[in-house]
């Protein structure tokens, strides 16, 4: 009977917990991380503060756990999707789709994260793992385009800039382009990276001798 007690107790706590993680990823959904109070979980997941603060002492356990389980809910890029892709533009060109893909997924979110990270360096921390992921993303997406070295460090800036979450809103939202359409003109971008040459001297405009 004790045993039953103890297990039926664990599972309790394992729901509780379940119930505020959930509570937490609604209000960073809504409002965001730097907005989301312990007084909004808790009553959201319908317990105590108290109760909040037992399973999750400080800000960087509550990231990590909403982190963990918004990825179950809204799954990222998987590279593979893109892995045996040879030609290099139409590699960049299917990542680019599978990343922009997950912005419009995770939209609200990633706005409220974007806009928060800078006062919250418990977020900034938790997110490192996800930078550290772009930036072997952008390296392997590097690999095969035949570019001088000079075009090098252009081709690296463009594709940085193509996956980003700010490139995707801005070419999305501000400009109403569909996914497809945006993932064009980065990968024109690109391309064009590898092709610029030294800029000649504007006609007609007196240059140094």
């Amino acid at each position: 009977t004790r045993r039953y007690q103890k297990k039926r107790r664990a599972e309790q706590e394992a729901e509780t917990r379940q119930r505020i993680v959930e509570a937490m990823v609604a209000l960073h959904r809504e409002v965001g991380p730097a907005r989301t109070t312990i007084s909004a979980i808790a009553e959201r997941a319908g317990v105590e503060r108290l109760t909040v603060y037992r399973h999750f002492p400080d800000e960087t356990s509550m990231f990590e756990a909403c982190t963990a389980h918004y990825a179950t809910q809204v799954p990222g890029p998987d590279p593979r999707a893109w892995a045996d892709i040879e030609e290099p533009a139409e590699r960049l060109r299917a990542a680019l789709l599978a990343f922009y893909d997950y912005y419009r997924r995770a939209e609200d979110v990633l706005t409220h994260a974007a806009r928060d990270v800078p006062q919250l360096p418990a977020l900034a921390a938790v997110l490192t793992p996800w930078e550290d992921f772009v930036g072997r993303v952008r390296e392997g997406l590097l690999e095969g385009w035949e570019v001088p070295g000079s075009a090098r460090a252009r081709l690296a800036a463009a594709i940085a800039h193509a996956l980003r979450f700010e490139t995707w809103r801005s070419l999305a939202r501000a400009e109403g382009l569909e996914d497809s359409e945006a993932v064009d003109l980065m990968v024109t971008l690109a391309e064009a990276a590898t092709n610029l040459s030294a800029p000649e001297p504007t006609a007609g405009l007196p240059h140094s001798h």
